[in-house]
């Protein structure tokens, strides 16, 4: 054992002590955080146009802080991309991470002193915690690889922005640089296509150990490798046993990374975002991810079905229950208030908190009033795949609500298959059943012949790299959505194939 990883797994114990003692008093630790957002930002220009010097309570902040997604808190926004000082928290923030919004175009959200740190901490701690549950260290001696956006940045108005994947990666601590791949040079490329292409020089005579991306691209890289080397991955990594993920659900993609790989390797799933760094598979043996409740950040929870009424109510840690599909807000210490992030999540545990992610509130089929979510369509597809044997690359779900000859409507599955199944019609039968099953609303439109069973399109390899090329996404933290209540993906992907 080298003295790193010697090191690393004392490190990795007195972190895991750490996160214990705040997860064994979860409602204590988010009444802390809470009380210190609202003294920090009392007097911002937000605190003091809501009110915060009489909030006390969270009935108080309901009360004063209404729901916001980022069109509605981009005039606050739009004050600190100004230049404006203390708006949304005291001071200016350090950076902005720049994403690509689908309504509001680029979105800059701040990152503050007091909010970067978790970022870098919790990516670093999620590994602890996974050294010391099961004892293996020996990966911290090889070469990492983190897929991730470029680390160059701009300048506006004195604050520097980028991607958030590339601010972070200017915070790579000094003992993994040398074991830290790719180079400067080659995580500059913004061609996504030629920036894996040099990856894949840089890295395939190296001992790769950890690799870590959104499942989607790091396939892309896989499947490079595998073109020039002609070997598995596993036979050209041997020490390579550990992949760090986010972004999407990895159970679609397993069985096409034990294939690329040749052997199966441990994994852990991480919730990372923009606006925050929420959460991280914190054990191998339990479901879920733990729910970061000392990191600056207060959640609270809508029930979706619930979410789109004119007054829904908003629930803290102290009243959520498991398997409830719940919308979440966050106020954080970069200065987002009552800020609706967008995605769903659902709850495995609350002794600790462990969450799993089940879509996007935008992210949904109700064409019908059907309430499909992203969830329940990736459980079925798993459940798929493991009964019939078969392998995908990637899939989105669509409403096809009005089809040709007065047929009746249907969802229209759009799959991009690594070995098709050998009976398509088995498949269809299996996932319409498994739909029905687990979302009753489905049930009732087929039984009620409001909708006929599902149907399956079979898209070309490569489809949606295609796509998601000519909507300038490919690479990146860029994913294709799971589901759409509309036609504008399922009719580009379809022409595709023309």
């Amino acid at each position: 054992m080298s003295l790193k990883s010697f090191g690393a797994k004392i490190f990795a114990k007195i972190t895991a002590n750490r996160i214990q003692k705040w997860a064994n008093n979860p409602i204590d630790t988010q009444q802390k955080v809470f009380q210190s957002l609202i003294s920090e930002a009392r007097n911002t220009a937000f605190g003091k146009d809501h009110n915060f010097d009489n909030i006390s309570s969270h009935n108080d902040f309901v009360k004063n802080v209404p729901i916001r997604d980022y069109e509605a808190l981009k005039p606050y926004v739009n004050r600190v991309v100004a230049g404006e000082a203390n708006v949304l928290w005291p001071g200016q923030p350090l950076y902005f991470a720049k994403t690509s919004g689908t309504t509001s175009g680029a979105k800059y959200i701040p990152l503050t002193k007091e909010s970067m740190p978790h970022h870098i901490e919790a990516a670093r701690n999620a590994i602890l915690c996974y050294i010391n549950e099961t004892g293996k260290a020996n990966f911290v001696d090889g070469k990492m690889i983190f897929l991730q956006g470029s680390p160059e940045m701009q300048e506006k108005n004195g604050i520097k922005l980028g991607r958030l994947s590339g601010i972070v990666a200017h915070y790579v601590p000094a003992y993994l640089q040398k074991n830290r791949l790719p180079s400067w040079e080659t995580n500059c490329i913004e061609d996504w296509e030629t920036k894996v292409d040099a990856i894949v020089e840089e890295t395939k005579d190296e001992d790769m150990t950890v690799i870590s991306g959104i499942p989607s691209w790091v396939q892309m890289y896989f499947e490079k490798l595998q073109q020039k080397t002609g070997k598995n991955v596993g036979d050209l990594f041997k020490n390579f046993n550990l992949f760090i993920y986010g972004g999407v659900n990895y159970e679609p993609y397993r069985a096409k990374f034990e294939q690329l790989i040749g052997r199966k390797v441990d994994s852990i799933e991480l919730f990372p975002a923009s606006e925050g760094f929420f959460a991280f598979q914190d054990s191998q043996k339990e479901k879920g991810m733990l729910l970061l409740l000392n990191s600056g950040i207060f959640y609270e929870f809508i029930e979706a079905s619930t979410f789109f009424d004119k007054n829904p109510k908003r629930l803290t840690i102290a009243e959520v229950k498991t398997g409830v599909n719940y919308v979440m807000i966050i106020s954080t210490n970069a200065g987002l208030w009552g800020y609706n992030l967008g995605d769903t999540v659902q709850f495995t545990s609350t002794k600790p908190y462990r969450v799993i992610v089940s879509g996007r509130i935008k992210h949904f089929i109700s064409a019908f009033g059907e309430h499909v979510i992203g969830k329940e369509v990736e459980e079925a597809m798993n459940k798929a795949m493991a009964t019939f044997n078969f392998s995908i690359s990637e899939f989105t779900v669509a409403p096809q609500i009005t089809p040709p000859e007065g047929d009746l409507p249907y969802h229209e599955w759009l799959i991009e298959f690594e070995n098709k199944p050998e009976n398509i019609e088995e498949v269809v039968k299996f996932l319409d059943t498994e739909m029905q099953q687990q979302n009753s609303y489905y049930f009732d439109l087929i039984d009620g012949k409001i909708l006929q069973p599902l149907k399956i399109a079979i898209l070309k390899k490569g489809s949606f790299q295609d796509y998601m090329k000519s909507q300038g996404k490919l690479g990146g933290q860029n994913k294709v959505p799971r589901l759409s209540n509309d036609r504008k993906i399922a009719d580009a992907l379809l022409q595709i194939q023309a």
